[in-house]
């Protein structure tokens, strides 16, 4: 067990993760701001994204790259520096750190050395759709990004088509159209569906319907911008017991492929559903 006082004397430098603006720079807080200008080094995912960030807000602290080709070798060295008194802030190109973004590593490392890891509120792009989406804004469920192969999108939509809470998906402007034609497939033509594209800035953009017509409407459009893509869960399948015909080990399989559980979360949680002690489902899935 570890706990953290995230503002106490601590021998160590302080890992802050800092949110940027998903579009329009105004959404930077006053706090991210004096954060960046009051560390000693900025990990970024792309330098010159970061850089015109720092131009605009004047802050003219050490920057290094930080990325997914990278980020194994790099871990060490930000560590190294934290260990050795170094305050450093992580940030994204855009929006939060971690959340189909580079930086689990990082904090999961920083976590390790018992490094403190303060966390900043800011921008989030599924959020921010999610609250002017017009589909229940609880509960839900954040997946990011599906898988680029066609077989394992189609299976990855069949875990969720009978899900009852919101799904909130990222998709880019050459894989939606597909994207979507998958999604009526598996989901059906009715499902409510919304797209939310270019968010805070000057051509932000819903587009709310039916799967089908959402579909036809990415088909005919010249598509720009990332898409957040909202899809309406399914309240006419009752999931109580979606797992009755699976095993202990395929729920918990589950739980940590498509619910991105740990294998201590998912152990938990399938205990919880079957009405198992954990110490029994423990062994069954250690044995």
């Amino acid at each position: 067990m570890k706990t953290q006082q995230s503002y106490a004397e601590n021998q160590f430098g302080t890992l802050y993760l800092v949110p940027t603006p998903i579009g329009n720079l105004d959404d930077m807080t006053f706090r991210a701001v004096q954060t960046l200008k009051e560390v000693d080094l900025i990990a970024c995912e792309d330098t010159r994204v970061t850089q015109k960030l720092l131009n605009h807000f004047e802050i003219e602290t050490t920057k290094i790259s930080y990325h997914e080709h990278n980020v194994h070798a790099q871990t060490n060295a930000l560590i190294q520096d934290l260990l050795d008194g170094k305050n450093i802030a992580q940030v994204s190109d855009a929006g939060m750190p971690s959340i189909s973004d580079p930086g689990v590593e990082l904090v999961a490392a920083a976590v390790a050395q018992n490094i403190s890891v303060v966390p900043l509120p800011g921008a989030n792009a599924a959020l921010t759709a999610l609250i002017a989406s017009g589909l229940a804004p609880q509960p839900f469920t954040f997946y990011g990004f599906l898988s680029r192969k066609k077989s394992e999108l189609n299976e990855e939509l069949e875990h969720l088509k009978d899900k009852p809470e919101t799904l909130m998906f990222y998709e880019s402007p050459h894989r939606l159209t597909s994207f979507l034609k998958e999604l009526v497939a598996v989901f059906g033509e009715e499902r409510q569906v919304v797209l939310a594209r270019e968010l805070t800035k000057r051509y932000e953009e819903f587009i709310r319907g039916t799967a089908n017509e959402v579909y036809e409407w990415a088909n005919e459009t010249q598509l720009r911008g990332e898409f957040v893509v909202l899809v309406a869960g399914n309240d006419e399948v009752e999931e109580e017991n979606y797992w009755e015909d699976w095993t202990v080990l395929e729920h918990i399989d589950y739980k940590m492929t498509y619910e991105k559980m740990s294998s201590k979360d998912a152990i938990k949680a399938v205990a919880k559903e079957r009405g198992l002690p954990k110490r029994e489902v423990y062994a069954e899935y250690h044995q």
